[in-house]
């Protein structure tokens, strides 16, 4: 999807006034970049570690006292599935990767992933999962969170299970894991510097997406900004998708969830869509629900 066709998306859903509520506001808020669509949902966190991090090894849990049922409830119902155990136990048994789960006030209804840190060899090592204290609260905008989304509720969707929607985050966070381990370092690093670089251009030159310095920036990262958001962002609702395709079981409920999913998909996400149908084509013993 071009950058272009992403800005004027943005651009006109704010001239239209239908402005997406940021996860943890009281109140709609307008965005005016693809990106904020994204922070209002992922909030911040150091992206590369460049401090010490723990290497020993397994997942580490650093979640408050206070904050320690509600945890074990939203753990409880991502392992419930047989997708959240096999990612649990990938990282759980695995001593030269660590994963660090916690608990944060901060960004309350929402999640996000970072301080990743890699070997000499290039080898993804460690990295961090902080969720919102409020994770069981709030849907993310349907444009890059077109999973999660699918289960604000409606007149003929009744109320999904909190904890269920707190799991359903932290699949997508375990995506956002699963991918960068599979994603070059020596890439993602280079996009991780470049990127502030691309936007700082893009946003001074009228929005010039042929502008020759920014050409070739996105050869050296393998496409713009926003490409790489979007590629990022679908597989971690790619992986969301695949816990709720354990968790609900009952066929005319994960119909209608799947239906929500693929209207937005098809709206937002369309050049994504096969990621998103190969799961759906995954179901256990029913139907895909209308994804051929």
């Amino acid at each position: 999807m071009k950058t272009s066709r992403i800005v004027a998306i943005v651009f006109l859903l704010i001239s239209l006034s239908f402005l997406l509520t940021a996860v943890g506001s009281t109140a709609p808020e307008p965005v005016s970049s693809p990106e904020s669509f994204i922070n209002s949902y992922h909030g911040v966190l150091e992206e590369i570690a460049t401090g010490p991090i723990d290497e020993s090894g397994g997942i580490k849990e650093d979640v408050p006292t206070k904050y320690a049922a509600r945890y074990q409830d939203w753990k409880r119902e991502f392992l419930s599935t047989e997708a959240g155990r096999n990612q649990w136990a990938s990282y759980e048994h695995n001593p030269n990767f660590t994963l660090t789960i916690a608990v944060s006030r901060e960004n309350a209804e929402g999640a996000t992933t970072g301080r990743y840190k890699w070997n000499d060899s290039g080898q993804l090592i460690a990295a961090t999962i902080v969720l919102g204290m409020r994770l069981d609260e709030g849907y993310p905008n349907p444009i890059y969170f077109p999973v999660m989304n699918s289960l604000d509720p409606t007149e003929s969707l009744k109320r999904i299970n909190g904890s269920t929607l707190a799991a359903t985050k932290l699949a997508h966070e375990f995506g956002h894991v699963n991918r960068t381990g599979k994603t070059d370092a020596t890439v993602y690093q280079l996009q991780t510097q470049l990127i502030p670089q691309y936007n700082k251009i893009f946003f001074s030159n009228g929005r010039n997406e042929n502008d020759p310095r920014l050409i070739e920036l996105v050869a050296k990262i393998g496409g713009t900004p926003v490409q790489i958001w979007e590629d990022r962002e679908y597989w971690g609702e790619a992986n969301a998708m695949l816990y709720l395709r354990d968790r609900i079981t009952e066929e005319g409920m994960r119909c209608s969830i799947f239906s929500r999913m693929r209207h937005s998909i098809d709206l937002y996400a369309k050049p994504y869509e096969p990621r998103f149908i190969e799961v759906a084509r995954s179901t256990p013993n029913q139907r895909p629900c209308g994804w051929q």
